[in-house]
């Protein structure tokens, strides 16, 4: 589209109806699609023509949403995944082979630290992680000739560390290596990554972008950033793929984006379901206004909590005293976003006592929907790390981690403070 602001790209951006079609975008319940010329399909499967043939690799109601949040994030090309874990696995499969290796910030959601610490070896692709202060040269020092990606989140869950995005793209540069970075939590309402140096750029569309907790997805955008033609780091985007008659896909305008569809999505059938992308491309229509809203919530609630005698630290980019402050007023614009952490004073069990006395803030393993909740990631979410690991994530067993919603301010802190009376 035009160059429309990001308001109204999240209403507009995605699907132009002609005369006298739906406004909306429909949702195609169908896995397959009729063709009466051969010839047409046959091109079709050998990725020469536009359009759908089966569901498992793309389908219109997908393509939607697709364009919308490529659009959002500035990017050239969206494929929407079934959650925002395979959009993860199916970035890390479309650049790496068996002996590569990605480097990555310790400073990640429990779930994306446990796939790449645990579950990528076992296929051959080690994972070497850093911590996101780390200076650029103890970064640098993990790169080798096998190095494909580099992987960081905008805003860490639930470490709440602000990604330096200077410091990692020049590293990506200087190298020749992918940078791809988790937008989840800051969206690309407050934060576009292909802005400053990202070249591929993901999504749990399960959070903020639907915004309802009601449909699962993933998105990778690929930010048509990055030359893969005649890289030798990346020999298999630079010799023939014969499972598509020797197509050489960094030859192409999209060369990471129709890899990844044509093979990883071919064979691993990780898409979006058509439903949760029509509900998802709704729930997008007032992304803008959601973000402006929680991230004005999420102040107040992160000042509240940083003076209340009970509570030992608070982690939010708007505080004055927050570490990553710079960091989050270079990147992010219109507000931090609604995701914090705090240290109740005491054990876990404290925690625990005062995360049942919540009332209106829900208990649930859930983040960045319209409703205030909380959870004890070292107990849940990130359970399956080591002592180690938690202390290299930035988690400790008093870390509460909230997600603050839409509601009334005054009703969010109020059952903070009556929660914190138990403790």
């Amino acid at each position: 589209m035009k160059n429309y602001k990001q308001e109204t790209l999240c209403v507009q951006a995605g699907y132009r109806p002609k005369t006298g079609e739906s406004r909306i975008p429909q949702i195609c319940q169908s896995t397959t699609f009729f063709y009466g010329d051969t010839q047409n399909m046959a091109d079709l499967f050998d990725l020469k023509a536009e359009g759908f043939f089966y569901s498992r690799l793309a389908n219109p109601t997908v393509e939607a949403l697709e364009k919308k949040i490529a659009a959002l994030e500035g990017g050239v090309y969206g494929i929407g995944c079934a959650s925002g874990m395979s959009a993860i696995l199916l970035t890390v499969m479309t650049l790496c082979e068996a002996g590569d290796n990605v480097v990555c910030a310790s400073e990640i959601y429990g779930g994306t630290y446990n796939l790449f610490s645990v579950t990528l070896p076992k296929f051959g692709v080690e994972c070497r992680f850093f911590d996101a202060n780390d200076p650029a040269e103890k970064i640098e020092a993990l790169i080798d000739e096998k190095t494909k990606m580099i992987f960081a989140e905008t805003i860490a869950n639930p470490a709440i560390v602000v990604l330096d995005f200077d410091k990692l793209a020049k590293i990506c540069k200087k190298h020749g290596v992918v940078f791809a970075v988790d937008n989840t939590l800051a969206t690309p309402v407050l934060c576009r990554p292909v802005d400053y140096g990202t070249d591929i750029v993901i999504h749990s569309t399960t959070k903020y972008m639907d915004g309802h907790a009601a449909a699962l997805g993933g998105m990778i955008v690929d930010g048509g950033t990055f030359k893969f033609k005649g890289n030798k780091r990346y020999p298999a985007f630079n010799t023939p793929d014969e499972s598509y008659h020797g197509l050489v896909y960094g030859e192409l305008p999209v060369a990471f984006g129709t890899k990844c569809r044509a093979q990883m999505m071919r064979d691993t059938g990780a898409i979006m379901s058509p439903q949760n992308a029509f509900i998802t491309y709704l729930g997008s229509d007032t992304l803008a206004l959601r973000m402006e809203r929680t991230s004005k919530n999420a102040e107040e609630v992160a000042l509240f909590l940083s003076k209340h005698p009970k509570i030992e630290w608070v982690r939010h980019p708007s505080l004055p005293d927050n570490p990553y402050r710079a960091l989050a007023q270079k990147y992010l614009h219109g507000g931090a976003g609604g995701m914090m952490s705090f240290g109740v004073r005491g054990t876990a069990k404290e925690c625990a006592r005062f995360m049942e006395k919540l009332e209106l803030i829900t208990q649930e393993t859930h983040v960045a929907d319209v409703r205030s909740c909380v959870l004890h990631p070292a107990s849940t979410t990130h359970r399956q790390l080591s002592e180690d690991q938690l202390r290299d994530a930035g988690i400790s067993a008093n870390l509460v981690r909230l997600s603050v919603g839409i509601e009334n301010v005054k009703d969010i802190i109020a059952d903070l403070e009556q929660a914190l009376a138990v403790v």
